[in-house]
């Protein structure tokens, strides 16, 4: 495994591998990494020929009162993982080469960012499609990976990648978890042992919901309250959103249809923590 930092060299270890007709995988990180992130390399190594890692912290999708400069940086054992992982290549630009002097373009996905995190968080889904076409663009890879964890994001790149026509296939993989069930996550570093039993709530109420839904309950309303008052009679955490909705758009729903999601936002202390379960009627019911 190799490491490298500019745009130029990352391109011409990527024709080179293109040359000889690997396919490219590619694994967008802020570093941080874990067993989730070390899942998105391993799929990407059981489909490609030639695997490429990013780890950037990106300053443009965290808010000003964010935890950006505290956000954990771990490069040395980052690379540990990714050479066990199988990546072939590992590329850490800086924040210069991303966003240099003057740098004015910025890249927009309307209605998807609107809700759910981007309500809370209203200028992070712009920093982070910014950031990933400039790195789609930079490594041209041919599949991307994202974890299922961040929901709302994955859809987002996806539809971003299908409204500008950029050739890569995006590929979603499940969360992986603790074996406690809670959703693994680099900010979980942040948590106290009360506030990570706290946050075992998240998985429980979406439990919950599948639950429901197993058991033949198709108003959505009544799940979505439940999801809420397990979640809010919980302490230390402070819900900010708990909702069912339809996968692909987002749109809250309020009757059960085949294909769902449950996402939930909260914070367990002072860190903020979301998860998200998919819901079928069909094989559930």
């Amino acid at each position: 495994m190799d490491t490298v930092a500019e745009i130029p060299e990352l391109r011409q270890r990527v024709r080179a591998a293109r040359q000889g007709g690997a396919v490219i995988g590619f694994v967008p990180t802020m570093g941080a990494l874990h067993q989730g992130h070390a899942s998105l390399v391993e799929a990407a190594r059981k489909e490609c020929d030639f695997v490429v890692v990013s780890i950037f912290v990106n300053p443009t999708q965290f808010g000003p009162n964010e935890d950006f400069d505290k956000y954990p940086r771990t490069l040395a054992a980052d690379l540990e993982k990714c050479q066990a992982a199988g990546a072939d290549l590992v590329w850490t630009p800086t924040k210069d080469m991303m966003y240099p002097a003057h740098f004015s373009t910025h890249v927009d996905v309307e209605t998807l960012t609107e809700t759910l995190e981007g309500a809370t968080r209203p200028h992070h889904f712009r920093g982070v499609t910014t950031v990933v076409t400039k790195l789609l663009l930079s490594c041209l890879p041919d599949k991307a990976y994202f974890g299922a964890k961040d929901y709302q994001q994955q859809a987002i790149v996806r539809r971003m990648c299908l409204d500008l026509n950029l050739p890569v296939e995006i590929v979603t993989c499940p969360i992986i978890r603790d074996a406690d069930g809670l959703a693994l996550s680099s900010r979980n570093a942040y948590l106290s042992a009360e506030e990570r039993a706290s946050g075992l709530s998240l998985s429980r109420a979406l439990a919950l919901a599948e639950e429901r839904i197993a058991s033949g309950e198709t108003d959505l309303e009544r799940i979505k309250t439940e999801m809420r008052e397990l979640l809010s009679k919980t302490p230390l955490i402070k819900l900010d959103y708990a909702t069912i909705a339809d996968p692909d758009t987002l749109e809250e729903l309020s009757t059960a249809q085949s294909r769902m999601v449950a996402l939930i936002a909260a914070w367990s202390g002072s860190t903020r923590l979301i998860d998200n379960r998919e819901l079928t009627t069909d094989s559930q019911v």
